[in-house]
C-alpha cells in the first residue's frame, strides 16, 4: 500500500509500527449538523479503512469528538442547555447519518471531556519538560523550544510573524505559542487543575485522546487539508516534545476540500449543505460515487449535475450486479480487472480509475451477458469491489426488465427515430440517440437498418 505523505510531500510505502495500523482520525465538534464536507472526509477515510482490511491488515480506528470548545460553549449557552446536551444531541445526529452513508463505526471514539485527567498529565509533563509554562492561569506551549516547529505544513517559524495577523496575548512569551490550558471564564465550564480551574485547548485533546490508544504514535493520522496548520503542526509539536519518536505519525493524510461557491464548505462561515439534506436528496450510493470520483487529495466542487448523473451510474452498477446469469459455463478471463482496481486503490488510493474499471466490467458483464455466457463470477468480482468502496445496494431497487420488454422498447424507439429521420427532423432523432446512450444503449445506423447494442 503507498500513501501520499504530508510530512514527507511523497508518496511511500505503508510501514507498521505493529501488526496493527493504527488510524486516527480527527473527528467532529457537535456543535451543528453534520454538513457535506464532513461526509466526504469521513467516506475516503472509511474507503482506506475497508481496503486495508479487505488486503489482510488489521486495523485499529480510532476517531475522536472535541465536545468542548468556543463554539460548543457559545452555541449551549445561547440555547440555555450544558454542553453536554449539546454534544450528545449531535453525535447521537452524526451516528444516524454515518450509518445511513455506511460509514463503518470506529472501534474507539474518544471525547474531550472524558479524557481531562490524561491531558493534564500531558500538559505536567511538558511543563516539567519546558516546553510549556503557566501564565495566569493559562499554559502555553514553547514554540520556539521545538527546532522542528513548521515541517508538517513547510513554513519556517522566523516567516510566520511576517504578515501575519496573531491575536496579542499578553500572557504569552511569544506570539507563537500555543494554548494548551484556558483559565476559565464566567459562565464556561471548567475543571480543577495544578494551574487552577480551566478548560483544556483545541490542540492537546488530540495528542492525549490520540497517545492513549497509540503509545507509539499512529501509524497514520489523517483529517482534512485545512487541518494540516495549525491543528495538526501542533500536535506533532506537543507530541514529539512530550516524548513520542519522531515522527508522531508515520503517514499523515488529508484529503482535499469540499467547495461551494468556490469556498470552502464550513459550519463556522455558514457556507454549508447540511447531510441529512443531501441523503434525502442523492442517496448515500450516489454521495459516495461523487466523493470518490475526485481523487481524495483534489478539492471537489459541489455539482447538482454531476450527483444526478451519478444516481444514473450507480444504476448502472447495480442492474449489472442483479441481472440473471443463465448462460452456459464459457471460461471468460477476468483477472485483469481485479489486477487493475487494486493497482489503482494501492496506488495512493485512487478510487476514479478504480472506479473506471467497474465500469469497464459492467460493460462486460452485459456483454457475456447479451452473448449468453455466465456472468456469476463476473458479479462476484463486482460486488467485492462495491463493498470495498462502500456502496449498498437492495435487489428489489434495482430497475432490471424483462430482455424481452427492453427488446420491444428499443424497437419501438427505433421505429419512432427512423419515422423522424424520414421528416428531416434530426435533432430530435439525434436526442433519442444520445439520451439512449446515456443510460446504456447505443445505436448504430447502417443502409439497412438501425442495430442496436448495450454497454
Amino acid at each position: 500500500m503507498k500513501l501520499f505523505n504530508t510530512l514527507t510531500n511523497s508518496i511511500q510505502n505503508l510501514t507498521l509500527k505493529n501488526k496493527t495500523v493504527n488510524l486516527y482520525i480527527c473527528g467532529i465538534t457537535p456543535y451543528s449538523s453534520t454538513h457535506l464536507g464532513h461526509a466526504m472526509s469521513y467516506v475516503i477515510f472509511d474507503v482506506l479503512r475497508r481496503f486495508l482490511e479487505h488486503s489482510g491488515y488489521k486495523v485499529q480506528h480510532i476517531q475522536n469528538f472535541t465536545d468542548v470548545d468556543d463554539k460548543i460553549i457559545a452555541a449551549a449557552n445561547s440555547k440555555n442547555i450544558t454542553i453536554n446536551e449539546l454534544a450528545k444531541k449531535y453525535i447521537s445526529e452524526y451516528f444516524a447519518l454515518m450509518e445511513v452513508l455506511n460509514i463503518q463505526r470506529a472501534h474507539f471514539y474518544p471525547k474531550a471531556t472524558e479524557e481531562i485527567p490524561e491531558i493534564i498529565k500531558f500538559i505536567s509533563i511538558l511543563i516539567e519538560k519546558n516546553f510549556a509554562y503557566e501564565s495566569e492561569g493559562n499554559v502555553f506551549f514553547k514554540v520556539s523550544k521545538f527546532k522542528e516547529y513548521g515541517k508538517l505544513s513547510n513554513r519556517k517559524v522566523e516567516d510566520m510573524l511576517i504578515g501575519s495577523r496573531i491575536e496579542v496575548d499578553h500572557n504569552k512569551i511569544d506570539p507563537l505559542d500555543f494554548v494548551l490550558w484556558k483559565a476559565s471564564k464566567d459562565n464556561e465550564p471548567y475543571w480543577e487543575s495544578p494551574w487552577g480551574n480551566g478548560r483544556p485547548g483545541w490542540h492537546i485533546e488530540c495528542s492525549a485522546m490520540c497517545l492513549k490508544y497509540c503509545p507509539d504514535g499512529p501509524d497514520i493520522h489523517g483529517g482534512g487539508q485545512d487541518l494540516i496548520f495549525p491543528h495538526h503542526e501542533n500536535e506533532i509539536a506537543q507530541s514529539e516534545a512530550f516524548g513520542i519518536k519522531s515522527p508522531f505519525a508515520s503517514v499523515w493524510i488529508h484529503n482535499g476540500l469540499l467547495q461551494l461557491q468556490n469556498e470552502k464548505m464550513s459550519k463556522s462561515t455558514g457556507n454549508l449543505i447540511t447531510l441529512d439534506e443531501a441523503l434525502k436528496k442523492y442517496g448515500a450510493n450516489a454521495l459516495r460515487y461523487f466523493f470518490l470520483s475526485s481523487h481524495y487529495r483534489s478539492p471537489l466542487s459541489f455539482n447538482e449535475e454531476f450527483l444526478a448523473q451519478s444516481k444514473t451510474g450507480i444504476q448502472r452498477i447495480e442492474n449489472a450486479l442483479y441481472l440473471e446469469s443463465n448462460g452456459n459455463n464459457k471460461n471468460i478471463e477476468i483477472k485483469h480487472f481485479e489486477n487493475e482496481f487494486f493497482e489503482h486503490m494501492k496506488e495512493d488510493l485512487n478510487t476514479p480509475r478504480a472506479l473506471s474499471v467497474i465500469f469497464e466490467l459492467v460493460k462486460e458483464i452485459n456483454k457475456q451477458k447479451t452473448a449468453n455466457n455466465n456472468i456469476l463470477k463476473h458479479q462476484k468480482l463486482l460486488s467485492t469491489m462495491c463493498e470495498i468502496l462502500g456502496f449498498t445496494f437492495d435487489k428489489s431497487n434495482s430497475n432490471i426488465s424483462n430482455d424481452e420488454t427492453i427488446d420491444s422498447l428499443i424497437k419501438i424507439l427505433i421505429e419512432i427515430r427512423t419515422e423522424l429521420r424520414s421528416k428531416k427532423d434530426f435533432e430530435l432523432a439525434d436526442t433519442i440517440r444520445k439520451k439512449l446512450s446515456e443510460i446504456g444503449f447505443n445505436l448504430e445506423d447502417t443502409k439497412e437498418k438501425t442495430i442496436w447494442s448495450k454497454d
